[in-house]
């Protein structure tokens, strides 16, 4: 049990004396050697009790030495001028050492005090910056003023938004007294901590609710960072959400409309009827190349969508990559007829994990891209080699290329170059997110033709590489 200082330091101030007088008269010392034993009482009461405790215990001694040890003994006379002398003397000194010794005693105890304070301040900023979840947060702040400040319970009761978030640590022992200190920002109140102290350790001191009141401060700050933080992804969400929107809509509307332009065109003239054969063929074969176009688009859009949601997951199975790319040249024979393909397979190119159906169509979207911008006649070569232990496709063309500050923002959904002819700006993006859900890399770079080349790099077999969270 703790007993107060005050209590303390008043009974060392009257006790202490009454030693060194009984150990005195016990030894019967001189003067001089009883004087040494009363300042060592004033010393030991000052530095149990303080100042006042010290200052006590000096007068004490000062009557003592003078009652029992200066002749003539057994009263407060003084006969001699001397021995008057030499107990002002006493008492002036005593007093002096007491207020010296109390002093460096209480500046040490404040340093102290400023130093634990200084770093559970430090260790709160610390942890309520910390990339932990907020209640967790909390709850080693409350552990900690708790251990530092001998609390029987310390909590943190707070409102965030329409969420309630608590935070409680307890020590054993009985409880005493209770204080509560607002978590207020901006004139706003946030929440309350509440500090009960131990009962054996007394109520809190100024120093003591002082630091409560830096922390609740501390706290409010986090709440409100917490809030703004909150507020600003949501508003960048929700930008993002309309530019996507809007990008949605501006590439449905205008990659839709042309090609049901063209198809209404057609239509509409083999309706009107007269054709020859050879007109109604070519019709029709334009009516079928944009409907491929519609189809297309549709699925990208779809693929998009799936791939937001989370949906995107391969189904892996050891194939070779030189057939995949075979049956997507194959498909893409119209496609190609306008430009000169050459492909180039280096020895010993090994099968890997990959989803056939998927990597498809990311050749597929890599050729598509590299045919719209690739002029009449140019060469679109593709290489495949081995990498480290799977496999590396770079397909290079000769088109205008892609600056340097564009080769990561082509990959964005909705993204078109300058020079962009068509497309909607979805095949580079969904390419991008089937490749990462095979573990692999896709960059763009610069080619020695001054085209453009995609390098796409997939492993035998890896865990996907983790992508930015869907919007």
């Amino acid at each position: 049990m703790n007993v107060p200082r005050a209590v303390r330091g008043g009974a060392a101030a009257l006790a202490l004396p009454v030693a060194a007088t009984v150990a005195g008269r016990a030894f019967q010392p001189s003067g001089e050697i009883a004087a040494s034993l009363y300042i060592l009482a004033v010393v030991a009461a000052a530095a149990v009790g303080g100042l006042w405790s010290g200052l006590v215990a000096s007068v004490a001694s000062f009557l003592g030495l003078n009652y029992f040890f200066t002749p003539p003994r057994g009263t407060f006379r003084v006969d001699k001028e001397e021995d008057l002398v030499a107990l002002v003397v006493f008492l002036i000194v005593a007093g002096v050492v007491a207020a010296l010794l109390a002093r460096a005693i209480e500046e040490r105890s404040r340093a102290a005090r400023r130093e634990r304070e200084a770093r559970l301040l430090q260790y709160s900023a610390t942890k309520l910056l910390a990339a932990e979840p907020l209640e967790r947060r909390l709850e080693d702040l409350t552990a900690a003023l708790a251990q530092a400040l001998e609390l029987a319970r310390c909590e943190i009761e707070a409102t965030l938004g329409r969420e309630r978030i608590s935070a409680r640590a307890a020590l054993e022992g009985r409880e005493g007294a209770e204080a509560a200190f607002p978590i207020e920002a901006g004139g706003r109140r946030l929440g309350t901590l509440r500090a009960v102290r131990r009962a054996e350790a007394g109520p809190l001191s100024p120093d003591d609710e002082r630091l409560l009141r830096a922390c609740a401060g501390q706290v409010a700050i986090t709440l409100e960072r917490v809030r703004l933080d909150a507020e600003t992804e949501a508003a960048k969400l929700a930008s993002e959400v309309n530019q996507l929107r809007a990008a949605l809509f501006s590439s449905v509307t205008h990659d839709l409309r042309t090609p049901l332009a063209s198809i209404k065109a057609s239509v509409t003239s083999l309706l009107g009827g007269g054709l020859d054969p050879d007109r109604e063929r070519e019709l029709l074969g334009a009516v079928l190349e944009e409907t491929d176009r519609l189809n297309r688009l549709v699925g990208n859009i779809v693929d998009l969508a799936r791939i937001r949601s989370g949906a995107l997951v391969p189904a892996k199975e050891r194939s070779s990559v030189e057939e995949v790319l075979a049956s997507v040249l194959h498909r893409l024979e119209p496609a190609l007829a306008s430009v000169r393909v050459r492909t180039l397979t280096r020895p010993d190119l090994p099968d890997v994990m990959i989803d056939p159906v998927q990597i498809d169509q990311v050749l597929t979207n890599v050729l598509e891209n590299a045919i719209r911008f690739s002029p009449p006649g140019g060469e679109i070569q593709i290489v495949l080699a081995p990498w480290r232990d799977g496999v590396q496709i770079r397909v290079t063309d000769q088109g205008p290329g892609v600056p340097p500050e564009e080769r990561e923002l082509v990959f964005e959904p909705f993204y078109r170059g300058a020079g962009a002819r068509g497309g909607s700006g979805l095949g580079l993006a969904i390419a991008r997110a089937i490749v990462l859900a095979h573990g692999g890399r896709i960059r763009m770079e610069g080619a020695p033709t001054g085209g453009a080349a995609v390098v796409v790099e997939l492993p035998a077999d890896a865990p996907p590489i983790a992508q930015e969270p869907a919007t």
